[in-house]
């Protein structure tokens, strides 16, 4: 029964995948030509080219569409990642709501506030007041990232869920473990020595149009807040791209499926 189980999974994670790639075809050629995608159009059957220049243009933009999906699959498959664990914290926002996803947000990050804010006034425990007002405002903004998130989520469609929900989300899941390493020098090796290795690649490689990497060298140091900062930076486009990653996954395979 095992064998016969594994072998129908297999299947299954090969037809799925044969059926994502039809409809992202289909999807392709039907910027062109009609009826391609195969669905709604059972009566009237799928369009064929008759004339040899529609077969040259037909073929040709097929050919281009296949190379093309070989290189999007892979981000389909991100998607429906993103989407599936995305889900599992809709879940959650749904079952508490956006009040009580705040409140449990505002709950942690006040006690964390509190505790440092109470350390540093403690003699045998040095906590600079740097420190503490450093994780008083990452608690603000994670905070309140995670209120928009929540509420965009929510009312928002999947534009603004693209636009401002991700986003907000990936704020409040970097902010934490960047804020912990600020405080807790422990943490350093795993969070904020990677994060200078990585601002100094991209320092070397993608800033360096415009010379924009030297302007930021000569005015800003890569220290303390500017860590959250630099996180917070990526938030928004790491956002946007899982949100547009999952709004190809949908396209490709509806969330009902």
């Amino acid at each position: 029964m095992s064998t016969r189980a594994h072998s129908r999974g297999g299947g299954g994670f090969v037809a799925a995948v044969k059926v994502d790639l039809a409809r992202l075809h289909g999807a392709w050629m039907e910027l062109v030509f009609p009826r391609q995608r195969g669905r709604g159009h059972s009566v009237m059957g799928k369009w064929k080219p008759e004339s040899l220049p529609q077969k040259v243009g037909y073929y040709l933009w097929s050919l281009v569409g296949a190379l093309g999906i070989l290189l999007v699959y892979p981000f389909t498959v991100i998607g429906l990642a993103t989407r599936y664990y995305a889900a599992k914290l809709d879940s959650t926002r749904t079952r508490l709501g956006i009040v009580g996803v705040t409140a449990v947000a505002l709950l942690g990050w006040g006690l964390l506030t509190i505790a440092w804010g109470a350390m540093s006034y403690m003699e045998q425990v040095d906590v600079p007041l740097d420190a503490v007002y450093a994780v008083a405002a990452a608690s603000g903004v994670a905070t309140i990232s995670t209120a928009l998130a929540a509420a965009c989520s929510k009312f928002g469609g999947r534009a603004l869920s693209v636009i401002l929900a991700y986003p907000f989300a990936m704020t409040a899941l970097f902010l934490p473990p960047v804020v912990a390493a600020l405080v807790t020098p422990s943490l350093e090796p795993y969070v904020l020595e990677p994060s200078y290795d990585l601002a100094v690649w991209l320092l070397d490689t993608v800033f360096v149009v415009g010379d924009l990497n030297q302007y930021l060298r000569d005015n800003y140091q890569l220290e303390g807040a500017a860590y959250a900062a630099m996180w917070l930076g990526f938030s928004f486009p790491m956002g946007w791209f899982l949100g547009t990653m999952v709004s190809l996954a949908n396209v490709v395979r509806p969330s009902g499926e």
